[in-house]
């Protein structure tokens, strides 16, 4: 495994991170500890998960897994770079949501608790707030991280200005600041490639793409439905609104001797600032399968014909102005 520094920072994590919604909701206990048992195995060590995932308003049940996962020993909780959120609703009353300074450090104790560790290594803001300060936001990572419980902190669904003024108040207050952004980054999704990727280079974040294969329709949708094999009414409703560029997709995959997903997660690796694309495997067949994406060595005419099927943007302004 060929190991990378997560943007400027020192921290080096795998090229594809573990994601983890599935454990719980669609992936059982089991399966779940031998997913991450397996990801270790294969050199993956960058894990990403969420306080809200896990399906049951306020439990936390995918950071319960994880937190049973790491108390079993052997190393996994030292070997892992384990990144979590902050943001969403975990309860009915006022400030058990959102990025006030009150949540935030109610809800880092509360992840700290649930996957039984004493420290985060990346905090991540899940959605911007734009009713919080940056300086409340920044005052409250401040603290966290003189109290050890937090290494990095990261962003989630920022826009390129929202990672602009989150520096700025950062460097302001002579503190790192951010050193990630998680943006929905796709073949099919590329409005990141107008600001939020610009402004992440720039300031040197390293760029972790959410639902890389744009929620299963760039992972062979066709021939699986073809197969007999189901998909869920969202993507069957997606599909139809792309189905043109997805033929197109899945022949030229087909081309190149490769899985439709493999070839979505190799483009998004050549991309500027991304460092890691989130697989969310729900089993060890397809997290061994991911593992593929890493070998593609996409040339300037694939990568040219992919911009053919899925036009991207130029950065702005450019992409709209002179």
């Amino acid at each position: 495994m060929d190991y990378v520094n997560l943007g400027r920072s020192g921290l080096l994590v795998s090229p594809l991170s573990l994601g983890t919604m599935n454990f719980g909701p669609r992936t059982s206990e089991e399966d779940s500890f031998a997913i991450m048992d397996r990801a270790h195995e294969l050199g993956l060590n960058f894990f990403d998960s969420a306080n809200v995932y896990g399906g049951v308003k306020g439990e936390g049940i995918t950071e319960q897994i994880v937190g049973r996962w790491f108390a079993q020993g052997g190393g996994r909780r030292e070997k892992t770079v384990i990144a979590t959120k902050v943001y969403g609703d975990m309860g009915d009353w006022p400030n058990e949501r959102r990025l006030s300074a009150l949540n935030i450090r109610r809800a880092c104790d509360a992840s700290l608790k649930r996957m039984q560790t004493d420290y985060i290594d990346i905090y991540q803001a899940h959605h911007v707030d734009r009713d919080t300060p940056f300086d409340e936001f920044w005052e409250a990572m401040e603290i966290l991280r003189q109290q050890g419980k937090i290494i990095y902190v990261g962003s989630s669904n920022f826009a390129g200005w929202h990672l602009a003024k989150a520096q700025e108040t950062a460097a302001r207050r002579n503190f790192m600041g951010l050193i990630s952004e998680q943006t929905h980054y796709n073949l099919l999704t590329r409005a990141p490639e107008l600001e939020v990727l610009p402004a992440a280079e720039d300031y040197g974040l390293g760029v972790i793409p959410w639902s890389p294969l744009a929620g299963g329709l760039l992972g062979g949708v066709l021939r699986k439905i073809d197969k007999g094999r189901s998909a869920a009414e969202h993507v069957v409703k997606q599909l139809e609104r792309h189905r043109d560029k997805i033929e197109q997709y899945e022949k030229f995959s087909d081309e190149l001797g490769e899985d439709p997903a493999n070839v979505a997660l190799a483009w998004l690796l050549k991309q500027r600032a991304v460092v890691a694309p989130i697989i969310g495997p729900r089993t060890l067949e397809q997290l061994e399968g991911s593992l593929r994406a890493l070998e593609i060595n996409l040339d300037e005419a694939a990568l040219a014909r992919l911009d053919e099927i899925f036009p991207g943007h130029r950065t702005a302004p450019e992409d709209y102005a002179w």
